[in-house]
């Protein structure tokens, strides 16, 4: 007689919820792994991108034995112009430039587009690969604006002008007298939703000086005359800390979507990751001839 073959046995309800137990465990462990490393690639792109720029800077330098303004006023050649703009041939972007020294022969209102195609221009050079917020749309202009994550140091203020890229600054590398590998240049400080500033191509800023646009202090404050931000504290100084994109008063600081910190380019091309609670060191790093004695955080 043939052997009866025994009936195959399933998963019990119990042996099934152990299997999904261990599951999400494991995926629960995965997960932030993978979040990890995803910030650490992003915060290394990010740093070599600053990088680039610290080199265009350097170049700008050698090439005009000056460093460029962050930004001059309606009396500049080019009014309102960014320092991101004037290193556009340092940063393979010499079409560009051309296109931006005519616009501005034809028209000297940059917010005019066209000419001024350079506004709506996305630059993967000038935006952190965190940011999410790369060009928007703008009323009442009707244009659309490109943005950047990196601004120059100004230094403590807007109005101090102790830095090294400030508004109408004719600073050298030689006029650094704290030292080159002791100095901010750049820094990251992400765009928020209100899309109001952090435009690369250039920008009025607060007021008219490119504060919050293109540059920024480390003890910035917010104008009392800025109606754009009517919910931010006016003239009380802001700090480096961690922010958010839904916050309108974190334009006034440094800060970044990485995990703890912020990348920051000093005067000597160098690149540091610098952590929240180097906020006390702030102003020594961001001033050129401060006579400070400190020690830039590893």
């Amino acid at each position: 007689m043939r052997a009866r073959p025994c009936p195959r046995r399933g998963f019990t309800l119990v042996e099934l919820l152990v299997v999904l137990a261990i599951l999400g465990v494991l995926l629960g462990l995965l997960l932030p792994a993978v979040q990890r490393v995803r910030d650490a690639a992003a915060r290394i792109d990010c740093g070599n991108r600053l990088r680039q720029i610290g080199l265009a800077l350097h170049g700008y330098h050698d090439a005009n034995r000056v460093l460029p303004p962050a930004v001059r006023g309606q009396a500049g050649d080019f009014p309102y112009l960014s320092w991101h703009a004037r290193i556009l041939p340092f940063v393979e972007q010499a079409a560009l430039w051309q296109q931006t020294r005519a616009a501005f022969a034809q028209q000297s209102q940059f917010w005019i587009v066209p000419p001024h195609v350079g506004l709506g221009t996305e630059l993967p050079v000038y935006t952190c690969p965190s940011n999410p917020l790369v060009a928007a749309g703008i009323q009442p202009e009707n244009v659309t604006v490109a943005f950047t994550t990196y601004l120059a140091v100004a230094g403590t203020n807007q109005v101090a002008r102790d830095g090294v890229l400030f508004f109408d600054s004719k600073v050298r590398l030689g006029d650094v007298h704290d030292g080159t590998s002791n100095t901010l240049l750049v820094g990251e400080r992400f765009p928020n939703a209100g899309s109001r500033y952090g435009w690369w191509y250039a920008g009025t800023g607060q007021n008219l000086n490119g504060s919050a646009d293109m540059l920024l202090g480390v003890r910035e404050s917010r104008s009392s005359s800025n109606f754009r931000t009517p919910t931010c504290p006016p003239d009380q100084p802001y700090h480096f800390g961690p922010g958010s994109m839904d916050n309108p008063c974190d334009i006034f600081h440094f800060w970044s979507l990485h995990t703890g910190g912020a990348n920051f380019l000093f005067a000597d091309g160098a690149v540091r990751f610098l952590r929240y609670d180097a906020d006390p060191l702030m102003p020594a790093l961001a001033t050129r001839a401060g006579g400070e004695a400190v020690q830039v955080p590893n």
